[in-house]
């Protein structure tokens, strides 16, 4: 079972990263076509030689590392063990735990190989590194020892799918390095991810609980099998809403690049000449 804090923390770190990385990606699209790279993180624009450069990387590494001493410090108070064996109240904190090791890991990786001499690595390996936090995150939410069934179960369904785009479109960014299409998917579902987790925390632990539902000790209760239906066809517009503010949002970003930032060669690859004529 989780709670409102243990979604919105995790939430926020997703949507920062996120919404970072889609307008990274455009920006450095716009202003070079020609030398597009796909980027497992992204570096701030004009800040070489400055520790500001891998300022994603460091919000990756701490935001995770407190997230991670929540989990298996806080919530646990310290008692791991019980009788011998793992502590059964705190199963789903310690594998939480888990997932946000990988993506500790993942940034230090990334940090010991942008700014040492000793560890480096290719983009498109640590795009890798990458998708396997994002399949330890699918793992644990798919074999998730929480039961979740009903509404709450739909719900992590829906964030299972999320994290499963995440992990096809790294996965293709590291296979195919020079596509801006792959580099935007990542940074959309990166987004819409942390956004879920947002959606998750004030429906199911917070003001937006839908009608003829109820949190119930450490279940989510629907009165009736139509209320549920009710829930779940509310999930599927909020999920749509997002998207769709999302796009709108990354079609704004877009614009606004291409008319400050863009690149004389950005025209010419969709056969618009500058006087705005499509010569094709």
């Amino acid at each position: 079972m989780g709670s409102f804090k243990g979604h919105l923390l995790p939430g926020t770190l997703f949507l920062l990263v996120g919404l970072w990385h889609i307008w990274s990606a455009i920006i450095r699209y716009v202003s070079n076509p020609k030398s597009f790279r796909v980027k497992p993180w992204s570096p701030i624009p004009g800040s070489d030689g400055s520790k500001l450069r891998n300022l994603e990387l460091y919000v990756i590494a701490i935001g995770s590392f407190i997230d991670l001493c929540v989990e298996l410090l806080y919530a646990p108070h310290l008692k791991f063990f019980v009788n011998g064996v793992l502590n059964p109240s705190h199963m789903n904190n310690f594998e939480h735990s888990g997932m946000l090791i990988m993506f500790f890991i993942f940034a230090l990786i990334a940090l010991l190989s942008q700014e040492t001499r000793f560890f480096p690595l290719p983009d498109e390996a640590l795009c890798l590194i990458a998708a396997t936090a994002f399949s330890t995150e699918y793992f644990l939410f798919y074999f998730h020892s929480t039961n979740h069934k009903g509404l709450e179960g739909y719900y992590h369904l829906m964030l299972v799918i999320l994290i499963g785009l995440c992990i096809i479109s790294t996965v293709a960014g590291a296979l195919i390095p020079t596509s801006f299409a792959l580099d935007l998917s990542s940074g959309i579902s990166i987004t819409l991810q942390g956004l879920w987790f947002y959606q998750t925390a004030f429906t199911l632990y917070g003001p937006m609980m839908p009608e003829g539902c109820l949190l119930k000790g450490d279940n989510i209760v629907c009165k009736s099998p139509s209320n549920q239906v009710r829930g779940e066809l509310l999930a599927n517009f909020q999920l749509f809403s997002l998207v769709f503010g999302v796009f709108a949002g990354v079609l704004g970003f877009y614009g606004f690049a291409a008319s400050r930032y863009g690149h004389s060669d950005l025209r010419r690859l969709v056969g618009v000449d500058d006087d705005g004529f499509d010569r094709d």
